[in-house]
């Protein structure tokens, strides 16, 4: 999992846990249930068209609210592979390396659709689309290695077997 590629979906400043999943659909536990309702407030359009695979590009802030753990369930099972922010909300960071989902610390300019590539072990991200390249601080080994397994839980019980 070290390098993920795909297509950019852009978000502004201060997107927050009730704008990624709000509160009236929190009565399930079913994370497919949440995801077909992942920032629908925010973007109509994005449910419906997200695809396996897509990054989420955002400005300050992003998962900035409540510690909500369905916010960050919610977009990894709506298909997106990581999410790319000027800053994220401490819990927010947390709970999405917590599933495995990556949350990279970065400014770079896309537009809906760029196609992006993050090398996570390198800390590069590069615009295809544009031709742009950032840095950003690599992930350390064992944060990879809890991405690899598929979050925390999946890690820890791997290690102890």
């Amino acid at each position: 999992m070290d390098i993920i590629k795909g297509k950019t979906w852009t978000f502004g400043e201060n997107i927050d846990t009730d704008v990624i999943i709000p509160g009236r659909y929190l009565r399930t536990f079913n994370p497919q249930d949440l995801a077909d309702h992942v920032l629908e407030g925010e973007r109509p359009d994005f449910t419906k068209n997200v695809k396996k695979g897509d990054i989420i590009v955002a400005d300050e802030n992003f998962g900035c609210g409540s510690s909500r753990e369905q916010a960050p369930v919610a977009i990894k099972t709506a298909g997106v592979d990581a999410i790319v922010a000027k800053s994220f909300a401490r819990i927010f960071y947390r709970n999405a390396i917590n599933i495995g989902l990556p949350v990279i610390v970065c400014d770079i300019q896309t537009k809906d659709g760029d196609i992006i590539n993050i090398d996570l072990s390198k800390g590069i991200l590069t615009n295809e689309t544009t031709g742009e390249s950032v840095t950003f601080e690599p992930f350390k080994e064992f944060m990879l290695d809890i991405l690899e397994d598929n979050g925390l839980v999946n890690h820890y019980l791997k290690e102890k077997q």
